[in-house]
């Protein structure tokens, strides 16, 4: 047994954590970068707390998904500015933007010389600026990953600045920061965060200490993630946040599968929401997944897994694989995720989904290799 862990260098958990920021900030600089989404409205506390403690703030904003021109931007911005620290506020797009710009910002060169796939994927050369992740939604699990996905809007695929030097050195998960969110953003982002505990679980690189994780927070995405994204109940919130978080600790130190394989080319060729995709495509990979164990492996000890994920979920101790695949395509229903034809997708995209796919640094730790034809089928039903 062989395995690496590594997570943000200091994380606080708990309804009101925002107030420890500031002072965080305080001690790491005086110049921060603040790196928010489409609503600036969402960080004005954050504001006025950093403008007491007197460190200046400079607002970036990622409207969107983040793309390499983002990066540069903010890059740009905070150059310009001064800036000795960033701070990211929002969901995994400011996230994501915030670490790679705290990144660049310290390391020499364009950013085309450290990116996967498009670029060179140098390795950084020097530890980033102090990075502080907040986030406001419970999905991605940003705030303790070491990587950092990007468009590139030319060739219509997302890539990953990645670097275990990454890692935030703050996370600040406060629960009381998803509400009031609107209901598709919360189920979306916490099929997410399902998604990211159930991969790392599954795949060919799982460990003890990542199952730790996958098997706290599943139990508690499987209770509180209909609710959370029905009510503003304090409890499902709480449960969801840290889902996410376990979901991050697990993913940066396992793998991750099929369903981010897919949901790579698929948001770079159409810009379609990350964790609507997930939720789209999870009941289906797993169901493909465990087929082809079944038919190929069928002494694989990761059959055994599936077993225990649908105890997980259902919370019936006789529950077998097929009942957890059941509860996840139920859960789908019940929070209104579309089909993917709803963003446009039809079989001629197909061909420059898995192709990518295939190649995607995901698909390598998917339980299973999975065939083209296995790869149309679950694209067809999830179409």
């Amino acid at each position: 047994m062989r395995f690496e862990f590594a997570t943000s260098q200091r994380m606080l958990f708990g309804a009101g954590t925002l107030a420890e920021a500031a002072p965080a900030a305080r001690s790491f600089g005086r110049r921060a970068l603040v790196v928010v989404g489409k609503s600036a409205a969402r960080a004005e506390k954050l504001l006025a707390q950093l403008q007491a403690v007197q460190v200046a703030a400079s607002l970036f904003q990622v409207p969107d998904e983040p793309t390499i021109e983002m990066a540069g931007s903010g890059t740009a911005q905070a150059r310009a500015q001064g800036c000795d620290l960033v701070i990211a506020l929002g969901g995994g797009s400011p996230l994501d933007a915030g670490k790679a710009i705290a990144a660049l910002l310290a390391n020499p060169g364009d950013i085309y010389d450290y990116l996967e796939i498009v670029g060179k994927g140098q390795p950084l050369a020097n530890a980033p600026l102090p990075f502080i992740a907040i986030p406001t939604t419970s999905g991605t699990g940003s705030e303790a990953t070491r990587n950092a996905v990007l468009t590139d809007t030319a060739q219509r695929i997302k890539v990953s600045l990645r670097s275990p030097l990454m890692l935030p050195r703050l996370a600040i998960v406060d629960p009381e920061l998803t509400c009031g969110l609107p209901q598709a953003v919360t189920a979306a982002s916490g099929m997410d965060a399902l998604t990211q505990l159930l991969e790392p679980f599954l795949s060919n690189a799982a460990n003890p200490l990542a199952d730790g994780f996958c098997r706290e927070g599943l139990p508690r995405a499987a209770r509180a993630l209909l609710r959370a994204s029905t009510t503003e109940d304090p409890q499902a919130r709480e449960d969801m946040a840290l889902a996410s978080l376990l979901g991050g600790m697990a993913l940066a130190n396992a793998r991750l599968g099929a369903v981010h394989a897919f949901a790579g080319p698929i948001g770079g060729l159409h810009g379609a929401p990350h964790g609507a995709l997930c939720a789209r495509l999870l009941p289906l990979v797993m169901q493909a997944n465990l087929k082809a164990l079944q038919a190929r492996q069928p002494q694989s000890a990761t059959l055994d897994r599936f077993t225990e994920v649908a105890r997980l979920l259902t919370g019936r101790p006789q529950a077998r694989a097929v009942d957890g695949i059941r509860w996840l395509k139920e859960l789908v229903e019940a929070l209104d995720i579309p089909p993917l034809s709803g963003y446009g997708i039809t079989k001629a995209d197909f061909e420059a989904i898995i192709t990518p796919a295939q190649k995607a640094n995901s698909m390598k730790g998917n339980p299973v290799e999975l065939t083209k034809a296995e790869l149309e089928e679950i694209l067809e039903k999830a179409v």
